[in-house]
């Protein structure tokens, strides 16, 4: 059975007119100390006969803690991941500011074997980056999101 994810990359125009878009940083102790290729669109998993949008939107929140925005939604389209998941992703113009991120949470065994369950926040940071930033954070999977997202922008980064 393939798994599938749905998800939002939402993106604006910074002060200097760069493309900018929301990216997340997953969490738990193997991305802990790691930056590039540790990044991701909000996202997560849904049933087959689940609308896509609607499961992106409600993992939005379950990872950022706020509603996604209420604005017009693009589906860029789905993209197979290396593992062989499936990502329906989405983009909207928005200008989102939370306060603060707060994520749901995970428990994981840690260290392996220790017998020790921690929880986890599965997003523990999250940021507006420049596209050409956001190219070399996101795991390489998702890259061809972001070019799908610029490419219906029409535009080269």
């Amino acid at each position: 059975m393939t798994v599938r994810s749905a998800g939002i990359l939402l993106y604006r125009e910074s002060p200097n007119a760069e493309l900018e878009v929301w990216i997340a940083h997953m969490g738990g102790p193997f991305w802990a100390r790691k930056d590039e290729r540790a990044w991701s669109i909000p996202k997560g998993e849904y049933l087959e006969d689940e609308d896509p949008l609607v499961a992106a939107k409600r993992e939005f929140a379950e990872e950022m803690g706020v509603a996604a925005p209420a604005v017009g939604y693009l589906e860029l389209g789905t993209f197979r991941q290396p593992s062989g998941k499936l990502i329906t992703a989405f983009a909207a113009e928005s200008d989102f500011d939370p306060e603060k991120i707060v994520s749901n949470t995970f428990d994981l065994e840690w260290p392996k074997g220790s017998g020790v369950v921690r929880s986890y926040p599965e997003i523990d940071d999250a940021v507006w980056a420049t596209a050409s930033v956001a190219r070399t954070k996101l795991v390489g999977g998702q890259v061809p999101i972001l070019d799908a997202l610029i490419q219906h922008l029409g535009g080269g980064v």
